[in-house]
């Protein structure tokens, strides 16, 4: 929560030589043919008070929007992706209320290692207009460092204006025509469109569902999922280039979710998620993981193993696990990884920090239900050990199966039976993906390896087939990530990236979504019918 905006963010706040030491030997003038460069381009926050205080509000040109970060410790920062390097000469910042008595200005060609180029030390809350500035960088980091007031850091606008490296492109693309709704759900409407052209290149699509920008698609398609029955949505797209140049919006078009869907609802999944640090360490992501669920809100949210490292001991999840993602324990479905072997007596912190959630039917692996949906929990350990009799998990899964009233099935488990990265196929549980292949299960989530990979549905043997699973790697809930090798056949999306795995649940299908760090849809599946 912030004290109300002051009446007089407008003026300009002159910035003293004792204000402002910049990085480099000698100042250079703004040029005359600076542009605005970070308007509408991804941000990362390193922490935001709520999902509607986000980061991207404060490069969206509105000046009555703004990112708040979390009432919390010394330093939070917000980083712009400018797309491309560039020349910064000159920064703008209007504050709100809550300010920074001390703060400074980064950049950084990789996202990583930055450079300061502009440090303030009397910020007094009013609008900070920094030229003279020479940086040069792809990111531009806002670093506050003292706070002036018990709330946390809140900016209106960041206004960073320079040359890209591309010098010269300041044509926008053309406008993108053809829009068109196809396949739509009671959750979900798949929307296509004509390619837009550019004299450089075509870098990506905004997509807008009321006049708001809800993700950005680098494909001429999104499905939009998680949307409710029976309800209009009026949708348009906008293109982009790499230089920042954005097209004028499309021709809208409208579309109507179908009715029913009763049994609708939306989880948020990923494993391999609470390394040993916390939000005071920007480098530390499943804080940032956690805002994600959190902007999801789902009705449940799914873990796929490795929820702590590094020995998952009871007071490393007090400290690390609870402080974040723990917030959703009460409505957590988890599953034990490797990591959760590592305690001194293996799964106890893990079994005494989910309580009986974590063993609803006395074992580490049982069922649940919701809606339309039978969700089967499973333990994978029992499938890494290079004994191929029979374990006594997969006699239980074979009669839970059996047992199962529910029109559509979903399976997790922590090591995937398919993988393109560090740890590659699991061929020891190929048993057991040919249960669920031979009882038509729906959907797979795995952690395991650190990174994201979607599969389209496939068999027993790995070969794509509409009949078989359709298996998803989200291991990248917060644990350092991982190399990827070459795709499988059947992989439909394969991406380093941290994030948070949407699922959009109906009666009869389901979507599932990428969230990224910045709130972007790195990853949109089309909507699947259940077997």
């Amino acid at each position: 929560m912030h004290p109300p905006p002051r009446r007089t963010l407008s003026r300009v706040a002159a910035v003293t030589a004792t204000a402002l030491a910049l990085s480099s030997a000698v100042a250079v003038p703004a040029n005359a043919a600076d542009v605005l460069l970070s308007q509408g381009k991804p941000v990362v926050a390193s922490t935001t008070e709520s999902s509607s205080l986000g980061g991207d509000k404060a490069v969206d040109g509105v000046g009555t929007t703004r990112w708040a970060s979390a009432v919390s410790a010394d330093p939070q920062w917000l980083r712009v992706d400018l797309g491309q390097p560039s020349t910064v000469n000159r920064v703008k910042l209007t504050w709100e209320a809550a300010y920074a008595k001390k703060y400074r200005l980064e950049v950084s060609d990789d996202g990583v290692t930055f450079t300061t180029v502009a440090t303030v030390d009397n910020g007094d809350g009013k609008t900070d207009d920094l030229s003279g500035l020479s940086g040069h960088g792809r990111y531009l980091r806002v670093v506050g460092t003292t706070r002036a007031t018990k709330y946390g850091y809140s900016l209106w606008e960041v206004q960073a204006y320079g040359t890209a490296d591309s010098t010269g492109d300041t044509q926008a693309p053309s406008t993108p025509t053809g829009l068109a709704a196809g396949t739509t759900t009671a959750s979900s409407v798949a929307l296509t469109w004509s390619p837009s052209t550019d004299n450089v290149g075509v870098t990506g699509y905004d997509v807008l569902r009321g006049g708001q920008v809800v993700a950005t698609s680098a494909t001429t398609s999104f499905n939009d999922t998680g949307l409710t029955a029976d309800t209009d949505y009026a949708y348009a797209v906008r293109a982009r280039d790499a230089a920042g140049n954005t097209s004028a919006v499309g021709t809208a078009v409208t579309a109507r979710t179908k009715p029913g869907g009763g049994g609708s609802f939306v989880l948020a999944a990923a494993g391999d998620i609470a390394d040993r640090c916390t939000a005071s360490d920007s480098n530390c992501v499943h804080p940032k993981t956690a805002k994600l669920v959190e902007a999801i809100n789902p009705a449940a949210v799914i873990t796929m193993g490795d929820n702590q490292y590094d020995d998952a001991h009871l007071s490393d999840f007090r400290n690390y696990y609870d402080k974040t993602w723990g917030k959703f324990k009460g409505i957590t479905h988890p599953v034990p990884g490797n990591h959760e072997t590592y305690d001194d007596t293996p799964f106890k912190g893990y079994r005494d920090y989910f309580g009986p959630i974590a063993t609803p039917q006395g074992k580490n692996y049982y069922s649940w239900e919701m809606g339309n949906w039978h969700f089967i929990a499973l333990d994978s350990n029992d499938f890494t050990t290079h004994d191929f009799a029979e374990p006594a998990q997969v006699a239980w899964l074979k009669q839970d199966l059996a047992a199962n009233t529910k029109g559509c099935v979903a399976a997790y488990y922590h090591h995937p039976r398919f993988s393109s990265g560090d740890h590659g196929d699991n061929p020891d549980s190929a048993a057991l993906w040919q249960v669920l292949v031979d009882n038509k299960v729906d959907l797979v989530l795995n952690g395991h390896d650190h990174h994201y990979e979607r599969f389209v549905p496939q068999n027993a043997a790995g070969r794509a087939d509409a009949n078989g699973p359709v298996q998803i790697l989200g291991g990248m809930g917060g644990a350092p990530l991982y190399d990827v090798h070459a795709a499988h056949p059947t992989t439909a999306k394969l991406l380093q990236a941290f994030g948070v795995v949407k699922l959009s649940m109906t009666d009869t299908s389901f979507s599932t979504q990428l969230i990224g760090l910045d709130r972007a849809v790195l990853d949109s599946s089309p909507t699947y019918t259940c077997h």
